[in-house]
């Protein structure tokens, strides 16, 4: 009879199943994409503003420690696991930047809470190197900038003490094993330290993990609370 439809053979329904996993797997494999580049950057975000501003609250009470009487700036001493450090500001990455520096580099640290600190490595202020870890595509995107620093670009790390003022000097990109550039000084383990460095480091390339890239920069100024934020970043600190 015209128009009737010939049976289904075997090979007709595997290759229809097999159709509808590919196309439910394409689908499992984009809402993935989605999860990872689009909320977790909002869930990351908002736990990283409100770290912030807690930090703002507490530095606004705290009882900074003295400088000491060589004047040299303040040093303070590294908290427990995920305790919070101080807000970098990096105006390079715009000019309402600002993001916690909490201690450790698990994932319980940079998947929510933002930069997160070596915890060898100097802390803010002292001779050595003040090292972070930070997402570049997803979980807040901390560092999704970070080719784009400039020589000569300013970062701020603000902490009860006080405003700590790098100077970015240059970056490079090592293999994951490279775990040197942290050391004291950067690229030389095992040598003493003369100068403060911070040093970033995060993934490379942008939507990859093959290598890290690394950027570094060295102390120049430090003022307490006290006499208000160096004005590149005034607005960024007043709000919140």
């Amino acid at each position: 009879m015209k128009g009737r439809r010939r049976p289904r053979g075997p090979l007709g329904w595997v290759l229809q199943i097999l159709g509808e996993l590919l196309i439910t797997a394409g689908l499992v494999v984009v809402l993935f994409v989605v999860w990872q580049l689009w909320w977790t950057n909002i869930a990351a975000g908002q736990a990283q503003a409100d770290a912030v501003n807690d930090m703002k609250r507490s530095f606004q009470s705290a009882t900074p420690q003295p400088a000491p009487s060589n004047g040299e700036p303040p040093v303070a001493q590294a908290p427990d696991h995920g305790g919070a450090i101080g807000i970098v500001y990096i105006p390079r990455f715009g000019a309402d930047y600002e993001r916690p520096v909490m201690q450790g580099t698990g994932t319980d640290v940079l998947d929510t809470l933002g930069l997160g600190h070596y915890t060898h490595s100097a802390m803010p202020g002292a001779v050595g190197n003040f090292a972070v870890a930070g997402h570049r595509q997803t979980n807040g995107k901390v560092l999704d900038q970070i080719d784009k620093l400039v020589t000569g670009d300013k970062i701020y790390v603000q902490t009860a003490d006080g405003y700590y003022t790098y100077t970015f000097r240059n970056n490079e990109i090592v293999m994951p094993s490279n775990t040197g550039v942290i050391a004291p000084v950067p690229g030389r383990p095992g040598e003493q330290p003369k100068d403060r460095i911070m040093t970033l480091t995060s993934c490379n390339p942008r939507f990859g993990s093959q290598e890290r890239i690394i950027a570094y920069a060295v102390m120049d100024g430090w003022q307490p609370n006290s006499a208000g934020p160096p004005a590149e970043i005034a607005g960024a600190v007043g709000k919140g």
